[in-house]
């Protein structure tokens, strides 16, 4: 009897054993795969309460959530010679999870790898400017070349790829920077210039129209002396009125002989410069002639000296004038003026030897002897 009651009691213990072991639980995120003796039924097992065997089944439940998995950052070289490093994030979710399961050891590793490699492509593909500014369709680019061999061998499906961040070389940012900083202000010399020529326009239109009735230049001088006026300040304004300055210079006389007025730089133009340069060519410059020079007498002329005579006594002995022979006239020269001549020509002849050399000895004992001693 105590036997009978302890085998009634094991049954009963591995009946709940088996009932416990043949009743799952699969989440509604969740899809269960069984597989009876290593096989794998078809259909995977839905949200809910299910039965498999106890003996010989075994049930696997996949997410089929999306999961968002960061990849890390990657250094690459863009297709403009550009060092970068950029780092994603991936969307994707399990659509077959009998292929998930079977085809591919471990899924999350697989898409980690797979976006990794699949970043330094599509960096070496785009230049810097279309990672900076078309991220859109690098996005776009990225996920199908990331689901293409996933979907449909791996059963997961891409649903999404964000390009985080792109971290560039501290000399390209200060490089972009300056870049930036000249445009905006191209843009705002751009601007201020169309300003500046917008205000003189509307100017000009109001010159013209004050122009046209002189009680409006009035109106607006007393209208800036309420301004002025308005503030607190010790500004003394003291209007003239325009009419009285047209009224003097109207009864101003005209200088005579004046210099008359110059005119604007607008009226030098090309014609004036053409008929200047013509005016020039057809009246040359007049050089004067220049007056023979006279020739010297042949008894003057180089080479010829004047023949003196030994002097006896003082004022006895004359020298004949060149003309003399010719005419039979001659002046007769005194001793004393000869002798004044030649301590003349002495005293000349010791002063240029004082100013010259001792080299020049000989050349002062020529000019002696050119000049004639007494008694030659």
């Amino acid at each position: 009897m105590e036997a009978l009651l302890v085998i009634l009691i094991v049954l009963v213990v591995g009946g709940l054993i088996a009932v416990g072991r043949s009743f799952r639980v699969v989440q509604q995120y969740e899809q269960g795969i069984v597989f009876r003796f290593g096989k794998v039924l078809a259909g995977p097992r839905g949200a809910g309460l299910t039965m498999i065997r106890p003996w010989g089944d075994r049930m696997q439940k996949v997410n089929m959530q999306i999961v968002a998995m960061a990849v890390p950052a990657q250094e690459g070289i863009t297709r403009d010679n550009v060092s970068v490093r950029v780092d994603a994030v991936v969307y994707f979710r399990v659509v077959d999870p009998i292929k998930a399961t079977i085809n591919v050891q471990n899924y999350l590793f697989a898409i980690s790898q797979q976006a990794q490699t699949s970043l330094r492509s599509i960096i070496g593909q785009s230049e810097m400017d279309q990672l900076l500014a078309e991220l859109d369709t690098v996005n776009r680019e990225l996920r199908r070349i990331i689901d293409e061999p996933t979907e449909g061998p791996w059963g997961i499906r891409v649903e999404r790829v964000e390009i985080k961040d792109v971290s560039l070389p501290e000399g390209m940012k200060r490089s972009m920077s300056r870049q930036a900083e000249a445009e905006r202000e191209r843009r705002a010399r751009i601007i201020t210039a169309d300003g500046e020529y917008q205000a003189s326009k509307r100017l000009a239109a109001a010159a013209n129209v004050m122009a046209r009735d002189p009680a409006a230049l009035q109106l607006r001088l007393l209208q800036t002396v309420v301004e002025v006026a308005g503030e607190r300040n010790s500004t003394l304004v003291m209007p003239v009125p325009v009419e009285l300055l047209r009224f003097f210079d109207k009864f101003t006389p005209a200088t005579p002989g004046g210099p008359e007025a110059s005119p604007s730089l607008a009226d030098f133009g090309d014609a004036e410069v053409a008929k200047a340069e013509a005016e020039i060519a057809e009246s040359p410059l007049e050089i004067p002639e220049i007056p023979a020079i006279p020739e010297l007498p042949e008894e003057l002329a180089p080479g010829k000296s004047l023949g003196t005579s030994k002097l006896g006594a003082p004022g006895h002995e004359a020298i004949a004038a060149p003309d003399g022979g010719a005419n039979g006239k001659g002046a007769a020269v005194t001793g004393t003026e000869r002798d004044a001549g030649t301590e003349q020509a002495a005293g000349t002849e010791q002063a240029a030897g004082n100013r010259r050399a001792a080299g020049n000895k000989q050349a002062a004992a020529g000019n002696e002897g050119a000049t004639g001693e007494p008694g030659g």
